[in-house]
């Protein structure tokens, strides 16, 4: 399922989650330096964008953000790689982009949300994210990165 183009403005901000729009390089160049993946290949990247629902922050035409969400739009949904450029945090930016995401005509009829911060717990909180209840029964599998797959 591909999800309709949606797209939010306030000011001379724009969220959009249409692929046309998303900048590889800025994208690309935050993961790379960001704690959750730091060197991570671009091919990486491109394959991550292709296989997800990607949603650009704009300032005019420049992106300034980003996030991604991992779905099969019925029951649930991971969002990940949440960015705003450093010149424009603080201003509710970020605000505005996770409240675009989570009001996407596709997504508002998912039962689960999850994501994973080192560090932003007490922005997530405000849109309704809380630890998780029973850490216990939650289980993961890492793998060693293959950049050739």
């Amino acid at each position: 399922m591909h999800a309709k183009i949606y797209e939010v403005k306030d000011g001379d901000f724009i969220v959009s989650n249409n692929p046309e729009k998303l900048d590889i390089e800025v994208i690309y160049g935050y993961l790379t330096k960001s704690y959750w993946s730091p060197g991570i290949d671009r091919n990486t990247v491109e394959r991550a964008l292709k296989n997800s629902l990607g949603f650009g922050l704009y300032h005019l035409k420049e992106q300034i953000g980003f996030a991604r969400v991992i779905t099969d739009f019925t029951t649930f949904a991971y969002l990940a790689d949440v960015f705003v450029l450093d010149s424009y945090q603080g201003k509710g930016l970020g605000s505005l982009l996770i409240k675009t995401i989570l009001r996407h005509p596709s997504l508002l009829h998912l039962r689960k949300w999850m994501l994973a911060t080192h560090d932003a717990h007490t922005f997530y909180h405000k849109f309704g994210f809380a630890a998780l209840p029973n850490p216990q029964d939650y289980m993961e599998c890492r793998q060693p990165a293959k950049s050739d797959i």
